[in-house]
């Protein structure tokens, strides 16, 4: 048995996501956390998009400072809300930043919101972008392995995700999960679909384990009980909590490899000392 590091043997793509900062010392944070998530050598980074487009312009300022590091940038766009005029306004603004990779996503309507916009469904602003603007982009779009919090039945879910690969997806990047056979088990049935394109696995470290919990209830993400009933058990042990979190996502990276997904994408929550850990003890 060897001791190399499972991406030392077997090397897949990893990036990583952020949110637009809001004040300018988060934008100067960032731009350092850009540099230090850099010495992996990331395929990408990807950038948020507020519900309704919330932030467009934090978006538009975020990704062109990360493209004018020197790296690849991925803005999401979000068709909730949108109008067509608005989403063309928006990809001539990325096209003019050099920027040609894209995160399509349904996404939410703001609180207080009745309109939906132009576009209902993610397919719809896959479809108008390659209507318009043809080949220029690398589509990314969203995956859920444990099926998307507001859809009931599990077989409209798998068939909505292959609908909007078909209309031009180049890839996708999956919610975050904790479990591994829901991301292999969510594979082998859009495989059956007919999909093809990469799926890549989102990982998301233990930054504050309360935060995490909470995103996961809200969106049906299981936290395996041992793992659960550990982390409430070191109370405010930040030592502790830290250490096991680590050890629970690096062996979940591990068994993804092994596994042979297309890649590993990182929500950072603008953190940069998790991830790399998780990396380096991955032999990234």
């Amino acid at each position: 048995m060897t001791d190399t590091p499972i991406l030392t043997r077997s090397p897949i793509p990893l990036s990583f996501e952020f949110f637009p900062p809001t004040t300018p010392v988060g934008s100067e944070r960032l731009q350092t956390v850009v540099l230090e998530l850099a010495a992996v050598h990331p395929e990408f980074f990807s950038v948020t998009y507020g519900a309704g487009g919330a932030t467009r312009d934090k978006t538009l300022a975020t990704v062109s400072a990360i493209a004018a590091q020197g790296f690849e940038a991925a803005p999401h766009l979000s068709c909730v809300g949108s109008t067509r005029d608005g989403i063309s306004e928006i990809l001539t603004a990325y096209r003019a930043q050099n920027i040609r990779r894209l995160v399509a996503l349904r996404g939410d309507l703001p609180s207080g919101t009745a309109t939906a916009g132009e576009f209902r469904h993610a397919n719809e602003l896959i479809e108008f972008i390659r209507e318009k603007q043809g080949p220029d982009w690398i589509i990314e779009v969203a995956a859920y392995p444990e099926y998307h919090p507001q859809q009931r039945y599990a077989k409209r879910d798998l068939e909505h995700f292959a609908n909007k690969v078909k209309a031009g997806a180049d890839s996708a990047i999956t919610q975050f999960f904790f479990n591994p056979d829901a991301y292999f088990h969510f594979v082998d049935e859009v495989r059956a679909l007919g999909v093809d394109v990469p799926i890549v696995a989102g990982i998301m470290p233990f930054h504050n384990y309360a935060r995490i919990a909470q995103f996961a209830a809200r969106d049906g993400i299981e936290i395996p009980r041992w793992v659960a009933v550990k982390m409430e058990g070191f109370m405010d042990d930040a030592a502790s909590i830290r250490a096991f979190g680590l050890d629970v996502v690096t062996g979940l990276c591990e068994r993804l490899v092994q596994g042979g997904a297309a890649g590993i994408h990182f929500y950072t929550l603008n953190q940069s000392a998790l991830a790399l850990e998780i990396c380096r003890r991955l032999g990234a």
